[in-house]
C-alpha cells in the first residue's frame, strides 16, 4: 500500500519499501516508550537504516509521528473494510467489522497508545483519525437505510455511537484481557444494537 506523507513521498519501489520499514520501526518505538521518550535513532535502529535515511523521508520526530497516526488509522479502516466485504447487510457487517477489529487490536496493542497520545501531540491528526471512520459509517448507515435495512435515524449520530462502543470494546477485549473470543464479543454486540435495552 502506498502511503502518501509529504513531498517527501518516495517514487520508487525500494523507497516504498524503507518508508513502510520506517513505519513500522515508528509504531514499535512510539508504542513502546511513549511519543516523549521515542527517539529517531530508536526507530532507525529497529528499521535497520541509517540515521540519514530518515531524514531522506521526514524531517522530525513530529512529523513521523503524525504520518504514523495517519497510516495506523487508513490500515485499520482498510483491514474492517475488507473484512466486511460481501456482507449480506448491514447488521452482518457491523459484526463481522467488530469481530475483525477487536482481532486487529490484538495483533495491534501500539495501536490505541498512539491513537490516545496524538490528542496531545497533533490533535488535527486525532481528530481527522475518527472523523474518518464516522464518514464512512455514516455513507453506510444511509446506504443501509436506503436499501430498508435498518431503521430511519441520524446517521452521524448512530456512527458516533457504534465507533464509540467499538473503541472501547477494542480496548477491553483486544488490549486489556482477551478473555472472550471476538466473535462472541460482536455477536453480543450487535444483539444489543438491534434489540436495544427495551425490556421484551
Amino acid at each position: 500500500m502506498d502511503v502518501v506523507v509529504s513531498e517527501k513521498t518516495p517514487r520508487t519501489e525500494r523507497g516504498r519499501r524503507t518508508l513502510r520499514k520506517l513505519l513500522e520501526a515508528a509504531a514499535k518505538e512510539f508504542g513502546t516508550n511513549g511519543y516523549h521518550d521515542a527517539a529517531i535513532t530508536g526507530i532507525t535502529q529497529r528499521a535497520g537504516v541509517a540515521l540519514g535515511t530518515f531524514y531522506t523521508y521526514f524531517d522530525s520526530k513530529e512529523e513521523v509521528f503524525r504520518a504514523l497516526v495517519r497510516d495506523m488509522s487508513r490500515t485499520t479502516r482498510l483491514h474492517v473494510a475488507e473484512a466486511v466485504k460481501g456482507s449480506p447487510d448491514r447488521l452482518s457487517a457491523e459484526r463481522t467489522g467488530l469481530a475483525a477489529f477487536i482481532s486487529f487490536t490484538r495483533r495491534n496493542p501500539e495501536l490505541y497508545r498512539i491513537i490516545e497520545e496524538a490528542q496531545f501531540v497533533a490533535q488535527d491528526v486525532y481528530r481527522e483519525h475518527y472523523l474518518s471512520f464516522v464518514e464512512g459509517y455514516r455513507r453506510n448507515l444511509a446506504a443501509a437505510r436506503a436499501r430498508g435495512e435498518i431503521s430511519e435515524g441520524p446517521d452521524e449520530l448512530r456512527a458516533w455511537i457504534l465507533i464509540g462502543m467499538s473503541v472501547f470494546l477494542g480496548m477491553r477485549y483486544g488490549i486489556w484481557n482477551e478473555d472472550l473470543p471476538p466473535a462472541e464479543v460482536a455477536e453480543q454486540t450487535i444483539e444489543f444494537v438491534s434489540q436495544g435495552l427495551a425490556r421484551r
